[in-house]
């Protein structure tokens, strides 16, 4: 195959097809409307759910969006679990450990000790190990959980760009 039947067909204009950028926007509906299905798997109400991830997501800490709605703080932390945050009140060890106890191969008692965490935060640990996130909730708040700090990267000082490593 030569160049010439290689590029048979092609065309040379003067001007390019302006095609625009797509745009996908479903927030017409307010957060508290796109929790509502999923009310039921939520330890709280929409409206309070909603107030939680608000918060959250204005960078409150996690006891602090459980009082702005005023909900128990661990059920703020529930929430933000099953919406796909991550809360989990143990490191990756502290979770085998917890995973160990929920099937069986450990004590409570020992667990606890091995985890170094007092009643509540075992309890809430228990809890993000034992309970899924609800993809289709994540989904629904997916906007309103982006980083609260918009657009600008907190670290992009630090990193190094493609071309200093020219």
């Amino acid at each position: 195959m030569g160049l010439s039947e290689i590029a048979a067909g092609i065309e040379v204009t003067e001007r390019q097809r302006e095609c625009g950028v797509a745009a996908v926007d479903d927030t017409d509906a307010s957060l508290t409307e796109r929790l509502c299905p999923f009310e039921e798997s939520l330890p709280c109400s929409a409206s309070e759910a909603a107030t939680v991830v608000e918060a959250y997501a204005g960078g409150t800490a996690v006891d602090a969006c459980g009082h702005a709605a005023e909900v128990p703080p661990v059920t703020a932390a529930k929430t933000l679990h099953l919406l796909g945050e991550q809360v989990s009140p143990v490191g990756p060890r502290g979770r085998e450990i917890v995973r160990d106890w929920l099937t069986g191969d450990l004590s409570r008692r020992d667990a606890m000790e091995l985890t170094g965490v007092g009643e509540r935060t075992f309890a809430l640990a228990a809890y993000v190990e034992s309970h899924d996130p609800l993809p289709a909730a994540r989904d629904a708040v997916e906007g309103a959980l982006s980083s609260p700090l918009g657009e600008t990267d907190p670290l992009g000082e630090a990193r190094s760009d493609v071309g200093e490593l020219l």
